[in-house]
């Protein structure tokens, strides 16, 4: 008997590999966050933190993502406090994300910020002008990260600024102050510098109660 004979024959072809699933904005934001984490807990060295978080804001795909972060612990955090009550309607607008490699990158003039502003500089300049912003919230995070380049910030002098950011071999400069107004935004800069800068300074005779038209 013809053994070929007797095997059945597969009519259906090899399936094509599935697509590379995009990542979006969030994915980013959550890996940025995870590393972020693994430097304050000592897990990463600062060299190694700076070559990850460039790779992050490179990436296109989760599988790019996935790799920066499979050797760190992933488990939940705890929730931050709700912001308080702002005239401004809450945003559920993506991160946006500022990125100068060997060159320059801005955002100025008037323009909506968002919930939270990526800032990454490798050997280049990014530019945040918040003086004549519209906040579309009270809290907003700034996260800026500075290698071997400048993320400069500038704010209207009644907005309240923080800072959690760190600087080794470089300078992380944040003039904090505390607004007077009770509903004042309230601008979180956090982020790392290493071998450059990052700086964040009111923009004296610029108020934000001048610029609150919706627009």
């Amino acid at each position: 008997m013809d053994e070929s004979a007797e095997k059945p024959v597969s009519l259906t072809k090899g399936a094509e590999p599935a697509p590379a699933l995009r990542a979006s904005d969030a994915d980013r934001d959550r890996t940025a966050d995870i590393l972020r984490e693994a430097l304050a807990e000592g897990r990463l060295t600062a060299e190694e933190h700076a070559e990850r978080i460039g790779a992050v804001y490179e990436a296109k795909t989760h599988a790019e993502l996935e790799p920066l972060v499979r050797d760190l612990p992933k488990g939940p955090r705890p929730a931050p406090a709700g912001p308080l009550p702002y005239p401004y309607p809450v945003a559920s607008a993506a991160a946006e994300n500022l990125v100068a490699v060997f060159g320059g990158a801005a955002r100025k003039g008037r323009w909506r910020v968002g919930p939270r502003t990526n800032a990454f500089a490798l050997f280049g300049e990014v530019e945040i002008d918040l003086s004549e912003a519209l906040f579309t919230q009270r809290e907003i995070v700034i996260n800026a990260t500075a290698v071997f380049g400048g993320v400069d910030i500038k704010v209207p002098e009644n907005v309240s600024v923080r800072s959690a950011g760190t600087g080794v071999f470089g300078g992380f400069d944040v003039r904090t102050h505390e607004a007077g107004e009770p509903d004042a935004p309230v601008v979180l800069v956090t982020g790392f510098a290493l071998f450059g800068g990052v700086e964040a300074r009111p923009r004296r005779g610029k108020r934000i109660r001048n610029l609150l038209a919706r627009g």
